[in-house]
């Protein structure tokens, strides 16, 4: 999951202080879109407003490991009922009927029409959004403690899945054997460079989303994760010289 940019602070010295750097979770890889040119080239898309989550109970509700895999779930293949999430994560109904209601409670997931007919089911669906947590300069303690758990759970429920997935024979991915794209390079940049970096990004992903009347049939859902970081200081144990150019280091598959 998948964290956002926080508000502006005000400096000591009474200007404005530069805007946090921000962290940020879409959710599910689909939004609703204004005048799509076509099912086949994403364009502009209406992206979502930013929501901040700053609330200790809601980080608290979010982080909790059983509803990560739950959300991630949600995200990856779409609405379901509590049965189907107990039967695919080893959970009996009503551990996960309660987890729902707790996400539902906090808005990351709701009620959505039953798919089958004469059956009195309750299916959920994630919900949409561009939701961000505050960056770490304003984090309290606790806050923090929360937010590093969350991170941990989100981090490693990518890479296992990514991992699951690229042990795969050709054969059960068919065309779909090649489709993990990775990029890892460094660039030099100031902090309001990265900010509107970031910012960039995001808006990337909105461009290709798309309501599920405008996806193609091939199209398959693709967890994106983006991670930007400072290199280290001269001064710490790992630390490189600093490439010389933006070029240098840069590796692509």
């Amino acid at each position: 999951m998948a964290q956002e940019p926080g508000t502006t602070d005000a400096a000591t010295s009474g200007a404005p202080a530069p805007d946090p750097l921000p962290s940020s979770t879409t959710g599910p890889r689909r939004s609703p879109v204004a005048d799509r040119p076509s099912a086949a080239t994403p364009g502009p898309a209406q992206a979502p407003a930013p929501e901040e989550l700053s609330d200790l109970r809601v980080l608290k509700a979010l982080a909790q490991p059983r509803r990560q895999q739950m959300l991630q779930h949600l995200t990856v293949h779409g609405p379901a009922t509590s049965a189907t999430l107990a039967r695919a994560l080893g959970l009996n109904t009503g551990a996960t009927s309660y987890h729902l209601r707790e996400l539902a409670r906090y808005g990351f997931v709701e009620e959505t029409p039953n798919p089958g007919r004469g059956r009195r089911e309750r299916w959920w669906r994630a919900i949409p959004g561009d939701r961000r947590f505050p960056p770490r300069s304003r984090q309290s303690p606790e806050v923090r403690l929360v937010m590093d758990e969350l991170d941990h759970l989100s981090y490693a429920a990518d890479l296992e899945l990514f991992e699951e997935l690229r042990q795969q024979g050709s054969a059960e991915l068919g065309e779909w054997a090649d489709a993990f794209p990775y990029s890892r390079g460094t660039i030099r940049l100031t902090l309001p460079e990265l900010r509107a970096f970031f910012e960039e990004y995001i808006a990337l992903l909105n461009r290709y989303k798309r309501p599920d009347a405008d996806t193609p049939a091939d199209a398959r859902t693709v967890l994106t994760r983006l991670l930007a970081f400072p290199a280290p200081t001269a001064s710490h144990p790992s630390a490189e010289a600093p490439a010389s150019d933006n070029r240098k280091g840069t590796e692509t598959s």
